[in-house]
């Protein structure tokens, strides 16, 4: 390949970028003035670098803005109770009341409850069951009582503790208290009114019937003035101070 010749522009050209266009050679590129800074940069860096010493320390700044709040913590234990105060004035005096009616009230009300309440015991009681013979009715009473009030109990309501009389009226008494699964109950026959004369609570002599066990009565602890009977339908005396389920007796006629 042969080359044309140059004018003298292109010469000029060729002389000034140092190449020959006839032989196809390039001159090398010399870098770009951004390289060159990135250059100088890194360099003054490295020097900086190596070359520095800690200075001194600053002052302390301000200080900066408050955080917000955190949550509550778990709460404490109970301190201990402070002295009493002093004592407050006295207040004013209340009305006067008229008690004394309202009071009385009352109690007439407490009365009238309690009557109620026994006569609903004794209702339950002839419900569960009575016995009867040709002319008396007998009444199992569960509620423990003493002697006395087990024969107040049944004169408030028309009648007496039982009183056998014959051997049909202990039959039947007897039988009442094994069916109901008991030992003993109280019966109406006592010698209150003169001691080692026994007689019915209506005050009628013993005369015709007794069914004492034997060695009854003893009086055994000088005490012993009123009678029970047990399953067997046997007598004995025993003291009048200790409580214990009782049997009622009324008359038919009166019922």
């Amino acid at each position: 390949m042969h080359c044309s010749d140059p004018g003298p522009r292109t010469q000029r050209r060729t002389r000034r970028e140092g190449t020959k266009r006839c032989t196809g050679e390039t001159r090398k590129s010399r870098p770009s003035w951004r390289d060159r800074y990135n250059f100088i940069a890194l360099a003054t860096a490295d020097i900086f670098v190596s070359q520095c010493q800690p200075g001194l320390k600053g002052q302390k700044g301000i200080m900066g803005r408050y955080g917000k709040v955190g949550p509550s913590g778990m709460k404490g234990v109970k301190g201990d109770m402070g002295d009493p105060g002093p004592r407050g004035p006295n207040g004013d005096p209340g009305v006067p009341c008229e008690c004394t009616p309202i009071r009385k009230m009352i109690g007439e009300m407490d009365i009238l409850v309690a009557q109620l309440s026994s006569e609903l015991k004794f209702i339950k009681n002839a419900v569960a069951g009575i016995k009867e013979t040709d002319s008396k009715i007998y009444l199992l009473v569960k509620e423990e009582k003493r002697y006395t009030d087990a024969e107040a109990y049944c004169q408030t309501r028309g009648g007496h503790l039982a009183m056998p009389k014959d051997e049909g009226a202990n039959t039947a008494i007897a039988g009442y208290i094994t069916e109901a699964g008991l030992n003993r109950v109280y019966i109406g026959i006592h010698d209150l009114q003169r001691e080692g004369v026994f007689t019915y609570v209506d005050l009628s002599p013993m005369t015709t019937f007794s069914k004492w066990r034997k060695g009854e009565p003893n009086n055994a602890y000088d005490d012993e003035d009123c009678a029970e009977m047990v399953a067997s339908g046997e007598w004995t005396d025993v003291a009048c101070h200790p409580t214990m389920y009782f049997v009622c007796e009324f008359d038919k006629d009166s019922v």
